[in-house]
């Protein structure tokens, strides 16, 4: 595993900037990947899948130290707001949640009062140890099949709209196949 400052370096050219969440996040993974005992995630690439909680700066820091991309199909969005991510080792079937904890704002504060608030973050999550920043707790992932880095499975047409569905995400619906937009759970209309 590289070291703190490697991965805030990297963190920083891949998001563009450096912030608090960015420290936060390569924190995060870097606890994750201790606890499982993964010390090099790009020669194992497709043993880890991460489930990550919040569209945010720690996501970006959490995909680039686990090396876990949407892409690759090693790492997962669940829309919870929560500044947490699941680890999980598909060689052993181990997971691991790791969660920043709420007080870490105010540890952050205490440390470095007089700076401004994002660099005394910045600053006090790089140093902080791991119980002050997170709770973590062994956990159970089920990664169904088709939701496993390189799945090769069937594609489906949605009989209403003619595209393709990949990867059992088609809905059935009055004995017909269809596409989440088509059964109704659009995140967009027609203009």
């Amino acid at each position: 595993m590289k070291s703190l400052a490697e991965y805030l370096d990297l963190a920083a050219q891949a998001h563009g900037h450096l912030c608090a969440g960015q420290v936060l996040g390569v924190r995060l993974a870097m606890l994750g990947l201790r606890e499982l005992g993964i010390d090099d995630p790009v020669a194992e690439r497709k043993r880890l899948v991460t489930y990550v909680e919040i569209d945010r700066c720690v996501t970006d820091a959490v995909a680039l130290v686990a090396n876990c991309r949407l892409g690759k199909r090693a790492l997962k969005f669940r829309d919870w707001g929560k500044v947490a991510a699941t680890f999980v080792d598909l060689k052993t079937g181990r997971a691991v949640r790791v969660a920043a904890k709420e007080s870490s704002k105010q540890a952050a504060q205490e440390m470095f009062p007089a700076l401004e608030k994002e660099a005394g973050q910045q600053k006090a999550y790089a140093q902080l140890s791991d119980e002050i920043l997170f709770d973590k707790k062994w956990v159970k992932v089920e990664v169904q099949p088709e939701d496993l880095p390189g799945f090769k499975g069937p594609r489906v047409i949605c009989a209403e709209c003619g595209e393709g569905i990949n990867f059992k995400r088609e809905v059935q619906k009055d004995g017909r196949a269809l596409c989440r937009s088509c059964a109704g759970e659009k995140y967009y209309r027609e203009s």
